[in-house]
């Protein structure tokens, strides 16, 4: 079986729900699971809202964005995108397409799950 091309790293960004999307974002999916406060749905400009590839509530809570607890909620979080195959696949190939922004709305822009997601997808190809 071939295996697919990898995805370029150019074409997976990440950025925070408040920052005001730019024409270079591409296609902008918010990968949350709560719609981030304050912000209307107009003001994001997104391709889609893929709650599948967030992660679970339960482990969104006991991460508590603790920067403690960061490489043992990347191997949960990563066990539970690897349920999400189907979700992970359609992002996988529209970002060997073209330019992905990943949204997320943390505070914490190098603790949070937009970063796994795209280690994730860079990793697998």
């Amino acid at each position: 079986m071939p295996t697919s091309p990898p995805i370029p790293a150019s074409h997976l960004r990440i950025q925070r729900a408040y920052v005001p999307p730019a024409a270079e974002d591409g296609a902008r999916i918010l990968i949350d699971r709560l719609w981030p406060r304050g912000v209307k749905k107009e003001a994001l400009a997104l391709h889609s809202w893929q709650k599948a590839l967030a992660p679970s509530t339960a482990l969104r809570q006991w991460f508590g964005h603790d920067p403690a607890r960061w490489e043992e909620f990347r191997q949960r979080y990563r066990a539970e995108l690897a349920a999400q195959e189907p979700a992970l696949a359609a992002l996988r190939e529209l970002a060997r397409a073209q330019v992905v922004t990943l949204v997320y709305a943390a505070h914490d822009e190098a603790h949070n799950n937009a970063v796994v997601v795209r280690e994730v997808l860079l990793h697998m190809g």
